[in-house]
C-alpha cells in the first residue's frame, strides 16, 4: 500500500466497489492461499515470483481455490512457463497482466483476460485514456515488431519530477514519459515488454535481451527463480551470468544444454551462482539486478 499499484488497483479499487480488502502483514505463500480459501476471495493483484512460490507451497494442490476468478500481476515480466503452470492448475482463473508505473499513477496497458494464455508474452493493450509509442535510439517511432524504447502518454501520467528540473527534461518529451523499458508493439497494438534497456547484455558486440535467457532457464524443472546479469568482461566486453534459486541440485552443464537447445550458443550463459532462498527483491517485489550487479564486481 506505499505505491501506486497497492493504492490504485487494490485500495482504491474496494472502496470503489464496496468489496473487501484482505492484508497480509508479509507475503507467505502457504498462507496466503489459506486465506484465499477461508475468505472465497476473488481478486488479487500480485508480482509473478508470488506464483512461483504457490506453486511450490504444498497446500496449493488440496486448497479450495474456486471462489478466485481474477488474478492481476505486474511489476515484472511474467515467465511464459508460469502462466502455463497457473492456467493448467486454475483452467478457471483468469490472468490478468497490467504493465505501468508510478508515473502513470496507474496501468497503462492491459491484457484482455480471454487472451492471456493465447499471449504469454504481451502485457496488452494500451488503457483508452493513454497512448503507448515504441520508439527507436533516434527518437522515431519503430516500425511494428521492431524494438524501441516504450514512451507512455495520456491524461493519466504524471507531468514531471518534484523540485527536479534535469530529470524532468531527460525523462519526458512533447507529453510522453520515456519509460527505460525495451518493447516491440504488433500491428493490433498488443505491447510485448522485453527487458530494461539497462539490463540488456553486450557482448562482443551482440545484444542479449536477459529476460529471453531467463524465460529459457524458468522452463527447467529444477529451477524455481533466475536473474541474468552481465558480467564485466575485458575482451568481449560483457558475458552472460545467471543467479539461480533451485528446488533439487543439478550441474551447470545440464542448464547449459537446456539452454543452447533453444537459444544462439553466445545467449547461453557461462557462469552461474547459486543463491539460498529466494533472489533479492525491494518491497514492490522487483528483482534488485544492481545488488546483483555489484556481488559479481565484488
Amino acid at each position: 500500500m506505499s505505491h501506486v499499484t497497492g493504492l490504485i488497483a487494490l485500495v482504491h479499487a474496494m472502496v470503489h466497489c464496496a468489496g473487501t480488502l484482505v492484508v497480509m502483514p508479509a507475503f507467505k505463500a502457504s498462507e496466503f492461499i489459506d486465506l484465499v480459501a477461508r475468505h472465497e476471495m476473488t481478486y488479487t493483484l500480485i508480482v509473478p515470483a508470488m506464483f512461483n512460490l504457490c506453486l511450490l507451497a504444498p497446500n496449493f494442490e488440496t486448497a479450495d481455490l474456486s471462489s478466485w476468478r481474477v488474478a492481476g500481476y505486474a511489476g515484472a515480466i511474467m515467465p511464459e512457463a508460469t502462466v502455463e503452470r497457473i492456467a493448467e492448475k486454475l483452467p478457471k482463473l483468469k490472468l490478468l497482466n497490467c504493465y505501468g508505473a508510478t508515473e502513470t499513477t496507474s496501468p497503462a496497458a492491459i491484457m484482455p483476460p480471454d487472451e492471456t494464455v493465447a499471449r504469454k508474452e504481451s502485457v496488452g493493450l494500451a488503457v483508452s485514456c493513454g497512448d503507448i509509442l515504441v520508439m527507436d535510439a533516434e527518437g522515431v517511432q519503430a516500425p511494428h515488431g521492431k524494438p524501441g524504447e516504450i514512451y507512455i502518454g495520456g491524461a493519466m501520467v504524471v507531468p514531471g519530477y518534484i523540485n527536479n528540473t534535469q530529470a524532468t527534461e531527460r525523462e519526458f518529451v512533447a507529453g510522453y514519459w520515456k519509460s527505460g523499458d525495451l518493447g516491440i508493439m504488433d500491428e493490433k497494438g498488443y505491447l510485448r515488454v522485453i527487458d530494461r534497456i539497462k539490463d540488456v547484455i553486450n557482448r562482443g558486440g551482440f545484444k542479449i535481451y536477459a529476460s529471453e535467457v531467463e524465460n529459457v532457464l524458468l522452463e527447467h524443472p529444477a529451477v524455481v527463480e533466475v536473474a541474468v546479469v552481465a558480467k564485466p568482461c575485458p575482451v568481449l566486453g560483457e558475458r552472460v551470468h545467471a543467479f539461480v534459486v533451485l528446488r533439487t541440485a543439478v550441474k551447470e552443464a545440464e542448464l547449459q544444454r537446456h539452454c543452447a537447445d533453444v537459444l544462439s550458443d553466445y545467449k547461453v550463459p557461462e557462469t552461474f551462482r547459486r543463491l539460498e532462498g529466494a533472489l533479492p527483491r525491494n518491497a514492490n517485489g522487483k528483482v534488485l539486478k544492481r545488488s546483483l550487479r555489484e556481488i559479481l564486481v565484488a
